[in-house]
């Protein structure tokens, strides 16, 4: 009876895996059972649980994949030229996606490692972004638990997609003001709580005039704003809070003045000497968030490879738990050093 009830425990493992599995890469779930099941078959030899481990790492890391292609889609991001079909050994090199190394700017945002080649190319390795490790016992594994593995898989997709995009505003805002390199400040009115100079349109305006005195392109410019200014424009401005109906998905607002509008709760600090702090750093009294404005076609993006990591509940006999994180490669910087313009928070302390 116990040998029935195995063979029958794996045949619908099997048969639960090759359905989510073929589901992954578009194929028919029957097709998936049915194959599962005759590698299953031809695999009698292979030791215990290796099989398991392999279909799981398969599907789990499919599955992880399509969450992070989709968290790009539509976001402040989507449209960004993508090169990751020329990333190689998750390293990109610059001149191959038309990178001018002598106008290379901000490479002090992660630091990237830069390594010059003879022919004046700059190879760089993608960002590197790792999840804490996930305990799952043993039970919840191998009872291929389809909803238990979406909630996994959807927890570390949406810290891997936090940390990119949090890198990727970072990336993209100037370290500091300079010609190229605009970093303009607030001019509203003064909140009372925080001393901050509120956003105004024509705060605005002049992130365009900037933009048009560098000669950008009139298309494809694209606004990011931080939160507070989101709400300064809904206290000011009429037309601005007549089209705000953000997108609670990928945080897209409309368009005015020119730019693509979205909203992004996690842009960098600058302090008060109108500096950018580094990825991570808390505000210090007069340091906010910054909205940022870019050209699309001067910045790119590129996505490496992905992995999951396993250890079975056997090699932990104590806590008879599976342990399961991820990493993944991913990179987004400009091109060029005229790339964009920074409206970082004025302040005064007293009124």
């Amino acid at each position: 009876m116990n040998r029935i009830l195995m063979m029958f425990a794996a045949l619908l493992f099997n048969a639960v895996a090759g359905a989510t599995l073929a589901r992954t890469v578009g194929l028919s779930p029957m097709a998936g059972v049915l194959g599962m099941n005759v590698v299953a078959a031809l695999a009698g030899a292979v030791p215990d649980g290796v099989l398991h481990a392999g279909v799981f790492t398969e599907i789990w890391t499919g599955e992880l994949v399509k969450a992070l292609r989709s968290g790009l889609e539509g976001s402040w991001l989507d449209g960004v030229p993508d090169q990751s079909s020329i990333a190689n050994n998750d390293v990109i090199h610059l001149v191959d996606v038309g990178v001018d190394p002598d106008v290379l700017v901000n490479n002090t945002t992660y630091p990237i490692p830069l390594q010059a080649l003879e022919d004046k190319d700059i190879a760089v390795k993608l960002d590197k972004f790792q999840t804490k490790v996930t305990p799952i016992t043993d039970d919840e594994l191998y009872a291929t638990s389809y909803d238990k593995m979406a909630r996994v898989k959807e927890s570390h997709g949406n810290s891997i997609n936090d940390a990119k995009f949090t890198k990727a505003a970072h990336a993209l805002c100037a370290q500091k003001n300079t010609a190229k390199t605009p970093v303009l400040t607030t001019t509203g009115e003064r909140d009372v709580e925080t001393g901050r100079l509120r956003l105004t349109p024509n705060d605005l305006v002049e992130m365009k005039r900037a933009l048009d005195k560098m000669k950008v392109p009139s298309e494809n410019r694209r606004l990011v704003l931080c939160p507070d200014h989101v709400n300064d424009l809904l206290l000011a401005s009429q037309n601005f809070r007549e089209q705000y109906n953000i997108d609670r998905v990928t945080g897209k607002v409309g368009k005015l003045y020119g730019f693509d509008i979205f909203e992004y709760a996690n842009t960098p600090l600058y302090t008060k000497a109108g500096v950018k702090k580094d990825v991570g750093a808390t505000a210090d009294k007069g340091e906010f968030q910054c909205s940022f404005a870019f050209y699309t076609p001067r910045v790119f993006k590129a996505t490496g490879s992905t992995k999951m990591y396993y250890s079975e509940a056997s090699t932990d006999p104590q806590n008879q738990r599976n342990l399961i994180n991820f990493r993944h490669y991913f990179i987004a910087m400009p091109k060029k050093a005229d790339v964009g313009v920074v409206m970082a928070s004025g302040y005064k302390e007293n009124p």
